[in-house]
């Protein structure tokens, strides 16, 4: 290092130090830029590279050679042919009930319908072979109830989808049912601040994410359907269709003879929403007076029984060491 000091002193002659100083400065930014570039070029080459292999795999999806693309269209080609069979004038009645329904379930897909009679099929056909499969193995032999498993079988994976978006949209309901009076007391406030009925369904939709994330989906789709160029009656209409509650339809019928009458909304909410707090102070004292009642069977039935063997099995012993 020495040699290599007095050989640059040598060169640079009286201004030796300054002139180190500065070869030394120059050297590291020097160094640093290059390096600068050298993880840049790598980086951008491993992203380009990765793009290739994205693009790739979805060409290899995209290929009408391929079992995956011939899988997709054969599904697609399915969703198409039973969403077609039960559009029909003669089912209109049943898939409009359907359609419903799955809105109210929150299955908001345009082909939900094919979808669950899909389901339908599927699970009847799942459940009547599991059915065949595992029954030989709880039955004798000989016994011959195999063909009536397997249809009970079938009968039961068919009903089962129908039981599921039925429980299904008896929790959204009871979810939507407890969080209506409070959302009715927010657009009091709202309204009362002065914003408009656009701007006061966000903020409360935004205020109930968190308690009741259901109820708070479908405002934010009434909002977004207002946005959309809906009125506000078509709108109301819509969101009491998907919560399923009759307490949404009154208040959809209360905003529109509001409007069309022109007497005060803010009032027409206050009334409102006091009758909902009314009537959810209601239902729960319903359920506390109704506990007594629906209390007695299980105690009927659980301790009536222990009660009686505990006052008359004294007498019992008695009884028999008295015959001895």
């Amino acid at each position: 290092m020495d040699t290599v000091f007095a050989f640059m002193s040598s060169i640079a002659g009286g201004e030796s130090s300054t002139m180190m100083v500065s070869a030394f400065v120059f050297l590291s930014a020097a160094a640093l830029a290059f390096g600068m570039m050298a993880i840049v070029n790598v980086r951008f080459a491993v992203k380009r590279r990765a793009a290739e292999i994205g693009t790739a795999a979805k060409a290899a999806d995209d290929d009408p050679r391929s079992l995956r693309y011939a899988s997709k269209v054969a599904a697609q080609r399915l969703i198409d042919y039973t969403t077609r069979h039960y559009s029909t004038e003669k089912n209109s009645g049943e898939t409009k009930e359907l359609r419903r329904k799955l809105l109210q379930a929150g299955f908001l897909d345009s082909n939900a319908p094919a979808y669950f009679f899909l389901a339908r099929a599927a699970a009847a056909v799942a459940f009547g072979l599991a059915a065949w499969l595992l029954m030989p193995m709880v039955l004798a032999p000989e016994s011959n109830m195999l063909s009536m498993s397997v249809f009970v079988g079938g009968i039961f994976g068919y009903f089962a989808p129908s039981v599921y978006l039925s429980r299904r949209i008896a929790g959204r309901q009871v979810e939507h049912r407890a969080g209506f009076p409070d959302f009715m007391d927010l657009l009091v406030v709202c309204a009362d601040a002065g914003l408009s009925m656009e701007a006061a369904l966000d903020r409360v939709g935004r205020e109930l994410a968190d308690s009741y994330r259901s109820l708070s989906g479908n405002i934010h789709m009434a909002t977004l359907e207002m946005r959309a160029g809906r009125t506000l009656s078509e709108t109301l209409d819509h969101l009491a269709d998907r919560l399923g509650l009759e307490e949404a339809r009154s208040f959809a019928t209360l905003l529109q003879q509001s409007e069309k009458l022109g007497s005060s909304l803010t009032e027409a909410l206050r009334v409102y929403s006091d009758d909902m707090r009314h009537k959810r102070l209601s239902r729960a004292e319903e359920k506390a007076y109704s506990l007594p009642a629906k209390l007695s069977v299980p105690l009927t039935l659980c301790v009536f029984p222990v009660v009686i063997i505990v006052i008359m099995l004294p007498v019992y012993v008695k009884l028999k060491l008295g015959a001895y």
